[in-house]
């Protein structure tokens, strides 16, 4: 295991009801009502989190990629992230897909921005080797 030198900065969040009930942050930004997928109700869900956690993170360290490889990123990149909540005999598991828009950019060049991305963003850090994740150039 890799361990921090600095901590850059800490969440807080409090959460209550589980998938059925709310999570809000110690400084009062997040406030949300939670529901399981799949079902009706007015909140959202982890996995959704998960994958707009992702997806902003990752696209953050695209930054940092193309500002390595001196390459300017196109103001309309997006990420459509899909996060599934699955199961398999050893009970639950998350599989995810980022798929990955730069448009305008060279397909080489954009994929070896994602490739650097995804070494550099820490939410892919944290999921590699436990779950199933496909990075596509779209």
């Amino acid at each position: 295991m890799t361990q921090m030198e600095k901590v850059l900065y800490t969440a807080k969040t409090h959460t209550t009801g589980g998938r059925d009930g709310a999570a809000n942050s110690t400084d009062g930004r997040l406030d949300v009502k939670l529901s399981s997928p799949g079902v009706s109700g007015n909140g959202t869900n982890p996995e959704q989190l998960f994958a707009a956690g992702w997806s902003a993170c990752f696209l953050g360290a695209l930054s940092v990629a193309a500002s390595e490889k001196k390459v300017a990123l196109p103001a309309n990149r997006a990420i459509d992230a899909e996060v599934d909540l699955g199961t398999n005999d050893g009970g639950y598991l998350l599989r995810a897909r980022l798929n990955v828009s730069l448009p305008g950019l060279d397909h080489n060049v954009a994929r070896a921005l994602v490739d650097a991305a995804h070494q550099i963003c820490p939410y892919s850090k944290a999921t590699r080797g436990n779950i199933e994740v496909v990075i596509n150039l779209v």
